[in-house]
């Protein structure tokens, strides 16, 4: 809940509604977890399936699969992919995944890297294994 001075106030019982800012492992994603209907999102206000404000924030195993994945030329130096995985936890979050932009593809499996990518601010994954891609 919000206090009036604009700072966040904490519940008792862990049940805030805005993702804790102070993680206890730099290299984890925080995402919340609705309370009455369990659907799980990134970085929200409210629940998307039934509007919910009453969130819990969970930490994530960081293992997921790369739903969709393009290569970014602009505002950068070399080209860099920007992708979509989808967390084993059942919510999306974009981010990067290392390796040759290429060399990614749908159905990839990841696993997080750095919560936060130091100029950007989005969450880096790096391959689990790499596919076998006999003729492609």
């Amino acid at each position: 809940m919000y206090h009036h001075s604009g700072t966040v106030v904490r519940q008792a019982g862990g049940s805030a509604g805005v993702l804790d800012t102070a993680p206890r492992d730099s290299d984890a994603i925080l995402f919340q977890r609705c309370t009455w209907c369990g659907t799980a999102m990134y970085h929200r206000l409210l629940c998307p399936v039934c509007q919910g404000s009453d969130l819990r924030t969970e930490r994530s195993e960081g293992v997921g699969t790369v739903r969709h994945s393009t290569t970014v030329h602009r505002n950068t130096p070399a080209a860099r992919n920007v992708s979509l995985v989808e967390m084993a936890e059942g919510f999306v979050v974009r981010g990067r995944v290392m390796g040759p932009p290429i060399g990614i593809h749908s159905g990839d499996r990841v696993r997080l890297s750095t919560a936060k990518d130091p100029v950007r601010g989005e969450p880096v994954f790096q391959l689990v294994d790499e596919p076998f891609r006999a003729w492609t």
